[in-house]
């Protein structure tokens, strides 16, 4: 369990972060040299404590972080930054704790005005084939943008600066909105070329998906944040031929595959009944896992299959919202592995909320039911080593670890500033441990992404909310019409 570690002692902390904060502000005098003057740097943030998340377990008290470009250029102690850099921009956050961005690891675009809506259909089947995909059929390239704005902004008004999207109509547009918010992103085409139940607008034939699949990648693949994966929506609604070629397609173009796996009985029960192999067993058969696979939810997993998922270098998803009403989650053994299992929200048509660290709130609680109160023992992850995980695990399953992930010299600069003395959150002592326990979304007060600050002092700069919302309130009896007509 090499990510795990106990909080520090304030004492403890503040030793610590001396000295290793003395020891960054040494190396960057040799570096430029005593009589260099000051570097100039395009941001300077001063005065927050620092929870890298490195290997080390890096902290700070009183740190600075310098930027320069889209990258962190150096960090140390905030009584060191004034000499050593010449900022076109400071941010003061003293008070504040700076962490590296989350990464939504599982998030669904088309369905964000879901958020706050309960409605009854009569249509058969799982949820979301008889009531999300309905939904996400009704919407036109327009819609699909205004849900980009909404979603993502709502993400990064939460601390997430990278989501992975699960596929979804009008892949073009999330693109479009993920770019003017200023988060970074992986964009994926709905794929359904079976099951004749859809709506018209979900069917494509194979060919057509496998070439607005690679049209789209390839649209996308030079811009800095927002790029482009493959999807293969779920097993009951794609073709082998579709499974193999997407999967051959991905190696072309060394991208990668999301897809749900393990999520209902009814997938296991079809892969069973037509292949006589569980899913994962199917997806090894015909020998499409690999390091490529995105499988999101992987709920009712064997043993053996999480041994298939350590074996071939699958990530993972888990959506602790809605995961536990489905199965007893095997987080614990996927992390004792080292799979790349991160957290996702699933999007807002649950819980409604986007926020991860309640995200990971649930899951400690749902791993402790799971794999630690049949046993008589503690939590088997506790709190500040989860949100440890969302951060890390989240940037490995976007593959993304050695850019993202941690805060670290030379490493992307997507900072997130969190306050920390709210009432539920003092006193604060520990920052490792208030950041896993007591902070929620809306205490994020700065968000920075690829060196850009895309929120300060929770006021958007590169949206106009208020401007946003007025368009949405028309458009939005106009959607809602169209979903009632389609689960009627």
């Amino acid at each position: 369990m090499g990510e795990q570690r106990e909080g520090l002692t304030r004492r403890e902390l503040l030793g610590r972060s001396a000295i290793l904060g003395a020891s960054a502000s040494i190396l960057a005098l040799k570096a430029m040299g005593q009589n260099a003057g000051p570097q100039a740097v395009d941001l300077l943030i001063t005065g927050p404590d620092i929870v890298s998340y490195d290997d080390a377990g890096t902290v700070i008290s009183d740190g600075a972080i310098a930027v320069t470009g889209n990258s962190i250029a150096w960090m140390g102690k905030a009584m060191d930054a004034a000499k050593l850099f010449s900022a076109k921009e400071t941010i003061s956050a003293s008070g504040l704790i700076a962490m590296p961005g989350l990464t939504d690891t599982h998030y669904h675009t088309a369905q964000q005005f879901l958020r706050g809506v309960r409605k009854v259909t009569h249509k058969r089947g799982p949820r979301w084939k008889s009531y999300l995909i309905p939904f996400e059929s009704g919407l036109e390239p327009e819609d699909i943008y205004h849900s980009g704005l909404v979603g993502y902004t709502s993400m990064i008004s939460v601390g997430t600066t990278c989501f992975l999207e699960a596929g979804g109509p009008h892949a073009d547009e999330m693109g479009r909105a993920a770019d003017e918010v200023g988060i970074r992103g992986r964009i994926a085409q709905n794929t359904c070329d079976m099951d004749d139940d859809l709506p018209k607008t979900h069917l494509w034939s194979t060919d057509k998906i496998l070439k607005e699949s690679e049209a789209l990648v390839k649209r996308w693949e030079k811009h800095p944040r927002v790029n482009a994966w493959l999807s293969l929506r779920q097993i009951i609604v794609n073709t082998e031929s579709l499974r193999t070629q997407i999967a051959e397609l991905a190696k072309q173009l060394d991208t990668g595959i999301h897809t749900h796996l393990c999520e209902g009985t009814y997938e296991v029960d079809f892969t069973v009944e037509n292949y006589n192999l569980r899913p994962p067993e199917y997806f090894e058969k015909i020998g499409i896992f690999n390091d490529r696979m995105h499988c999101a939810h992987s709920v009712l997993l064997t043993a053996e299959e999480v041994d298939l998922y350590a074996k071939y270098d699958i990530s993972a998803a888990h959506c602790a919202f809605g995961n536990y009403s489905l199965a007893p989650h095997r987080m614990y053994d996927m992390i004792r592995k080292d799979i790349r299992v991160g957290l996702g929200t699933d999007g807002p048509s649950g819980r409604s909320t986007l926020d991860l660290f309640q995200v990971a709130h649930y899951a400690v609680l749902g791993q402790t039911i799971a794999a630690g109160t049949p046993y008589h023992a503690g939590a088997p992850i506790g709190y500040p080593e989860m949100i440890r995980y969302a951060a890390r695990n989240g940037a490995r399953a976007a593959r993304l670890g050695k850019k993202t992930g941690t805060l670290e010299v030379g490493k992307l600069a997507d900072i997130v500033l969190v306050a920390h003395d709210d009432y539920d959150q003092y006193p604060s002592l520990d920052p490792t441990v208030t950041l896993g326990q007591n902070v929620v979304g809306h205490n994020v007060q700065t968000v920075i992404v690829d060196g850009k600050v895309v929120m300060k002092d929770r006021q958007f700069r590169t949206i106009d909310i208020a401007k946003l919302r007025e368009r949405m309130d028309k458009r939005y009896p106009i959607i809602m019409e169209r979903f009632d007509k389609a689960i009627a």
